[in-house]
């Protein structure tokens, strides 16, 4: 899945960039540019899904990851306490 979702990116990325030099080319022209302003906006969009699609879900959608990295984060947290107040109670007896 992972090696598909790459080269949907690849390919993506690929068209976005020709994408944007048309858009770049007819913005040269400026009796053109009325078409190519918008045609480098979908450019640019279609460049920033093709990233997200050969990023991992955690850099890809940070929003949604807090929650597992906090859960984990408390978690080693708690075993570092745990061994903490252990190694206090050896030491003092």
């Amino acid at each position: 899945m992972r090696l598909l979702r790459g080269l949907l990116g690849a390919l993506l990325w690929v068209v976005a960039a020709l994408l944007g030099l048309v858009g770049f080319v007819l913005c040269v022209t400026v009796i053109l540019l009325p078409a190519g302003i918008p045609l480098l906006g979908v450019a640019r969009r279609l460049l920033t899904s093709a990233v997200r699609l050969m990023l991992p879900q955690a850099l890809a959608h940070p929003i949604r990851e807090p929650k597992r990295m906090t859960e984990d984060a408390i978690g080693d947290a708690a075993k570092k306490a745990k061994k903490f107040a252990h190694k206090q109670r050896k030491r003092l007896a």
